[in-house]
């Protein structure tokens, strides 16, 4: 009985128990469901926010990859200006160095002048001094009335007198020629002179031009540069820094290879007067063998139209006709330049035969053979490729910084000089040599 009953309290304390928890169950699943829609909520947003945060990071991404693009693209642009800036630092140092080597050539060349003017003035004084004294020689010969070395003969009275004037008469003849030979020395001293003079006057006022021409171009430069570079006042010290340096080497430079070109001249000369020796003692060996065969109006006859001859052939120099440029070569463009040597100087033209300045002689040499460069000395002087003097060949164009000349060999150049010589042949290191180009 007891047993049924304890059985009976713990199944109703039971289901009590379960009737109490029913309620509270019910009321966890409605928060389960609150909390699970919250939840779904929270993570729409939080989907919402990734969405959003992952297009903030494509757009800066985006903003990332443009401004890496732009600081390469300011990279290469920062690159480009430095070149340019050291492009136009060494056009600048380049045109410095040009300028100051004409300064130079004009101080020098005005030297010259002064040094020549003393020796021409110097001449002119002793052509003058000797011609009054012949003057006053004839006057005193006239006064005393011996006007011929004849008379003096024929107013001798004696044999002894005869023998006495004879020798008098010989000293005085001996003195008169030697008077009259130093007469002819200082007058022929006196023209060279004037004439060399003239030339380097000539000189000096075509290198003034070109100073000119080099230093309009210059200042037509720096405007430009100092325009486009904040800091090319440094760019312009450091140039004219540079081109102190290159002038005072391209000097030296010079003056070793003019002293080694007047030594390879001196042995040229040396070589040719042996080769006139050997020539002249085959000749008076063939004269002589001729002599014996041949009457002396023969001999005669044959000289007479060996001068002819070459004086015809002298004429005929100076009437000659302009050959055809041929073939592109080095060689043909040096030939054919030395054919207008003798033709006029004319600032700014470009004609071989009307008239040209150095740097259009160049460009009408050239133009001849269906070959453009550039119209300027300066941008001659950075056209083509460049090659060491040594290695110069006809037809090479050498700049002197402001002045230009066509290479033909040996040591010389062919170039429109000056208003007074106009087109000729010069030595090749006559002005510092600052580039030598190839156009071929």
């Amino acid at each position: 009985m007891k047993k049924f009953l304890y059985t009976s309290i713990s199944i109703i304390m039971t289901l009590i128990t379960f009737l109490v928890a029913v309620p509270s169950w019910a009321a966890t699943s409605s928060d389960l469901e609150k909390k699970q829609q919250q939840l779904e909520e929270e993570k729409n947003k939080l989907e919402t926010e990734k969405s959003n945060l992952q297009n903030e990071k494509n757009a800066s991404q985006n903003a990332l990859n443009e401004a890496n693009s732009n600081i390469n693209s300011i990279s290469e642009s920062q690159s480009e200006v430095g070149d340019q800036i050291d492009e136009a630092q060494a056009t600048i140092t380049d045109l410095l160095t040009s300028i100051n080597l004409i300064e130079i050539d004009i101080s020098n060349k005005q030297t010259e002048i002064e040094k020549t003017q003393a020796e021409y003035e110097a001449a002119k004084e002793q052509e003058e001094t000797l011609y009054n004294a012949m003057c006053e020689r004839i006057k005193f010969m006239y006064e005393k009335g011996e006007m011929s070395y004849a008379m003096i003969l024929m107013q001798a009275e004696s044999i002894n007198d005869i023998l006495n004037k004879a020798t008098y008469v010989e000293k005085l003849y001996e003195y008169d020629r030697e008077q009259l030979g130093k007469y002819v020395t200082a007058k022929n001293e006196a023209q060279e002179y004037g004439e060399q003079l003239e030339e380097e006057k000539s000189e000096l006022e075509t290198s003034q031009y070109e100073l000119e021409e080099e230093q309009a171009y210059m200042e037509e430069l720096l405007a430009q540069y100092e325009a486009q570079y904040d800091n090319f006042s440094v760019q312009l010290t450091q140039a004219k820094q540079s081109a102190a340096v290159y002038t005072a080497q391209l000097q030296k430079q010079t003056e070793e290879l003019k002293q080694l070109q007047a030594s390879i001249d001196a042995k040229q000369k040396e070589v040719d007067a042996a080769a006139a020796e050997v020539s002249s003692a085959k000749a008076a060996e063939a004269a002589e063998e001729k002599a014996k065969s041949e009457s002396e109006s023969q001999t005669t006859t044959t000289t007479t139209t060996n001068n002819t001859n070459n004086s015809s052939n002298s004429s005929g120099n100076s009437n000659k006709t302009i050959s055809a440029p041929g073939s592109a070569t080095g060689q043909n463009v040096a030939n054919f330049a030395c054919q207008f040597v003798g033709y006029p100087y004319v600032a700014g033209g470009t004609s071989l035969t009307e008239g040209c300045d150095c740097s259009g002689f160049v460009y009408a040499v050239y133009k001849s053979f269906g070959i453009t460069v550039p119209r300027t000395s300066f941008s001659q002087a950075a056209y083509g490729t460049e090659v060491s003097y040594a290695n110069a060949q006809p037809g090479d164009v050498i700049y002197y910084g402001g002045h230009v000349g066509i290479y033909i060999g040996n040591g010389q150049i062919v170039h429109a000089s000056t208003a007074k010589t106009g087109i000729k042949y010069s030595s090749a290191t006559y002005r510092t040599i600052i580039t030598v180009r190839r156009f071929l």
